[in-house]
């Protein structure tokens, strides 16, 4: 279940620069190291090494995926640089069923009405850490105004949490 943690904007993209920068730099050490390996292994002399060169870069590759994966995922300088991945995942997971929840909240159907509201908070949090202001406005109207009517109906508003039951429920339901 992912939660919207509160976040400083600037804070999140200094830290986010820095962990790219990081892994940039490490994936390319790791392709040059191998690369050369590959040349001074496999190569010839004065001959065409780019296969070799290119496997280096390939190797590298994978080798930072499972990198990634399995020791920098978890580490705490990558940590903003996770919030937002995750972030972003949960948003596209409500997209992908946008149309089914616009159906089920025009039937005030009460986990729509909360998916719709994360999905706003989400939305509104990742355009702030990703200095997005552009349709800023029209999603604050977009907002408020869903907000209004959950108030209207009793909802609580607070929907910080992607409970994916609610995903699961829209996914049975007709469209």
């Amino acid at each position: 279940m992912f939660e919207i943690q509160p976040m400083n904007a600037e804070t999140f993209r200094r830290q986010t620069r820095r962990s790219t920068v990081i892994i940039a730099l490490i994936f390319l050490a790791l392709a040059m190291v191998l690369s050369t390996a590959a040349v001074a292994l496999f190569g010839e002399p004065g001959g065409d090494n780019l296969r070799f060169n290119v496997g280096g870069v390939f190797v590298a590759v994978l080798l930072m995926a499972a990198l990634m994966r399995g020791k920098f995922w978890h580490q705490a300088w990558m940590a903003p640089a996770v919030y937002g991945w995750r972030l972003k995942r949960s948003l596209m997971r409500v997209t992908n069923v946008m149309h089914q929840v616009t159906a089920a909240v025009e039937k005030d159907d009460p986990n729509a009405m909360k998916l719709l509201r994360f999905y706003h908070l989400g939305l509104n949090q990742m355009h702030e850490l990703d200095g997005n202001s552009s349709d800023h406005s029209q999603l604050i109207r977009e907002m408020d105004k869903h907000k209004e009517r959950m108030e209207a109906l009793g909802l609580d508003i607070e929907q910080m949490q992607l409970n994916p039951a609610w995903l699961e429920a829209l996914k049975k339901t007709p469209a």
